[in-house]
């Protein structure tokens, strides 16, 4: 199904962007309507802990949260993210309007936020580009939610996209930034969530789309580029992996090692997950590239469930000890920070 088909029967009114947003209760509430804009309401935030409620509607916007927003908060006005869509669509090769080159794929995001303590719920964040539309653009990856910041966290939000659905980074490269996903849905084809966040990823949907293509893999769920200095990079944690592509067409994770951080060692554990069909049982992981080919990463597994985690090769499905188990916890990750 085509992206803007999907997102059109998700909420009912577009915005005209650049309408100013209403406040109520004072000043530590903004309220977002059909004819409101997101980033007017960001930008009218003042102070810490503010909050901004997002109304029914599609919201078709980029939406920029900077560091010096902190402790802000978005949420749908209802409990169920498909409510309340913000939406856009560019790609990492999209041409800049002004002709200074392309938007890369940090730029291509719909969602970026830089702030600290932010708090997401209930909302769909999404980008709608598609490959079909552009066949003359090459740069394909198009990020729905591009998130830095220590104490990240997103819970019930739909993030969909493509390629690089959510790019999980941290502010910058000494930092280990913590973010946590909780009951989310994220959805995508190619490493659509990657990034070097130290990353807790708590009762999530992960969902693999199928690609019209003949090749196989048709994707990767996972592409972590952790910090080698990090003892912490990717958890999934009571997860599933469900899959709209045929059986095996899928691996759970591939290393992603910067050309601007060649000493980065890519860190998963993916624990007590059900991992459906989709994923190629008998070779679960990939390189990106020969240099650094993932049995020389940390990734790990422990306790898994499903048609996707049966072990038939040992040797490629690295597992946990019970005693390793203990250090890979949402606490362990999180630290001091509890969501």
């Amino acid at each position: 199904m085509r992206r803007r088909t999907l997102l059109a029967g998700l909420a009912g009114s577009v915005t005209a962007v650049g309408a100013a947003p209403a406040a109520a209760g004072g000043r530590r509430a903004l309220h977002v309507r059909p004819g409101d804009s997101v980033q007017a309401a960001v930008d009218a935030v003042d102070g810490p802990g503010q909050t901004i409620v997002i109304h029914p509607g599609t919201y078709r916007e980029v939406v920029h949260i900077p560091a010096d927003k902190g402790e802000l908060t978005l949420r749908g006005v209802t409990r169920d993210p498909r409510d309340a869509v913000v939406v856009f669509d560019r790609a990492n090769g999209t041409p800049v309007p002004d002709g200074s080159g392309t938007y890369g794929t940090a730029g291509s995001a719909t969602f970026t936020s830089a702030a600290p303590g932010l708090t997401v719920r209930c909302l769909t964040i999404a980008n709608d580009w598609l490959r079909a539309d552009h066949p003359e653009i090459t740069g394909t990856q198009a990020v729905a939610a591009y998130v830095t910041g220590d104490r990240s966290y997103f819970e019930r939000v739909r993030l969909l996209a493509h390629q690089d659905t959510l790019f999980a980074d941290t502010s910058d490269l000494a930092a280990f930034d913590r973010h946590c996903y909780r009951d989310c849905h994220i959805e995508g084809d190619v490493d659509f969530v990657f990034g070097r966040a130290t990353a807790v990823f708590e009762r999530c949907r992960f969902h693999t789309l199928d690609r019209d293509v003949s090749f196989k893999p048709e994707g990767m769920v996972l592409a972590p580029s952790t910090a080698r200095a990090n003892p912490h990079g990717f958890l999934v944690a009571g997860g599933r992996v469900t899959s709209g592509a045929e059986d095996g067409a899928y691996k759970i994770a591939r290393p992603w090692v910067p050309s601007y951080e060649t000493t980065a060692w890519p860190s998963l554990v993916v624990r007590g997950c059900e991992l459906g069909p989709g994923i190629d049982a008998v070779a679960p992981y990939t390189d990106m590239r020969a240099a650094y080919p993932w049995q020389s990463m940390r990734f790990r597994e422990y306790r898994d469930t499903g048609p996707g985690a049966v072990i038939t090769v040992p040797e490629n499905r690295p597992q946990l000890t019970d005693a390793e188990a203990e250090r890979h916890t949402r606490a362990a990750y999180l630290g001091d920070w509890c969501p």
